[in-house]
């Protein structure tokens, strides 16, 4: 797997499991068009076969100086990195059968369009700006300055249900090994 160019800080606190994802497991995912950075709609209950969805809360923009009370909250720091991780392991997880990798947040289409040029993500971007999917499946939320943000996860989905839940996920940039190892064991 390659290295990212976004390391995730050693000194940030590990989530706990709050049990927040635990209903999620063998779970049918809600039917809830998601905007792509694509330019379509994407509603992940109707995507055949397997596929990947990893969750985070936002990512920085170029330049943005991430404030110590952001990397303060557990399990917040290291959504690019995760990102990354996944971009540098595609290849390896779709050569497992999996049929698409997606990233969720409650960031714009817009926001997140800039994120994947800037870091060459292979993959496609979904927006849960109004907190559908939030919503629909009851996923962990953190507020940030006002914002509602999903905590990090991912999902492995099988025609529609979660088969497997990555929840909660540390250290971020290990994310995509995580998963990865899963595909080659299940």
């Amino acid at each position: 797997m390659a290295q990212h160019s976004f390391p995730v800080p050693t000194n940030i606190p590990a989530p706990v499991d709050d049990g927040g994802a635990k209903h999620l497991e063998e779970s049918d995912i809600s039917s809830v068009q998601l905007p792509s950075t694509s330019g379509e709609q994407v509603d992940l209950s109707t995507l055949p076969g397997l596929n990947i969805v990893f969750l985070y809360p936002r990512t920085a923009a170029p330049g943005e100086t991430v404030p110590d009370e952001w990397n303060s909250i557990p399990g917040a720091r290291g959504c690019t990195p995760q990102a990354c991780s996944f971009r540098d392991a595609s290849d390896n997880i779709l050569s497992t059968g999996v049929e698409k990798i997606f990233g969720v947040s409650t960031q714009s289409t817009a926001y997140q369009q800039e994120l994947r040029e800037r870091t060459r993500l292979p993959y496609h971007l979904l927006s849960d700006e109004r907190l559908e999917l939030v919503k629909a499946l009851k996923l962990p939320t953190m507020e940030w300055e006002g914002k509602t943000l999903i905590k990090r996860m991912a999902l492995a989905v099988q025609d529609g249900k979660v088969v497997h839940v990555w929840y909660p996920v540390f250290p971020p940039d290990r994310n995509a090994g995580d998963v990865l190892q899963w595909l080659k064991t299940r």
